[in-house]
């Protein structure tokens, strides 16, 4: 079983950063694919990004390339997605997701809402 705790959420002005982390449990969380998805207000959960076990591959979603940036510790057993240049759109509940052996884990989510 894999426990998954984001944090890092919150109120910030369009163009701000915040520092989205997830804390996972499991002995061997270096072999799981980690993901970051998020759910604006009324609409459905979208992915953000992924990033491989070793960290040596990342993929992001069109929106948020070149702002966002995924990375993972493997020896603190935790995933960071590092939010730049926020927009009123970005505003949403992020999740993360850990992917192992075909099954998804998901965190709770953390709110993440950006004024204009």
């Amino acid at each position: 079983q894999v426990q998954l705790v984001e944090s890092g959420g919150g109120l910030v002005q369009a163009g701000g950063s915040l520092r989205l982390s997830c804390a996972a449990s499991g002995r061997t969380f270096s072999t799981y694919l980690m993901y970051w998805f998020r759910q604006p207000p009324g609409k459905e959960r979208e992915f953000v990004a992924a990033i491989s076990w070793s960290g040596g591959s990342t993929s992001y979603a069109d929106s948020v390339k070149g702002r966002f940036t995924i990375s993972r510790d493997n020896a603190k057993k935790m995933v960071y997605l590092q939010m730049n240049s926020l927009k009123a759109e970005d505003t949403a509940v992020y999740y993360c997701k850990a992917q192992q052996g075909g099954t998804d884990y998901w965190g709770q989510g953390t709110q993440v809402t950006v004024s204009s």
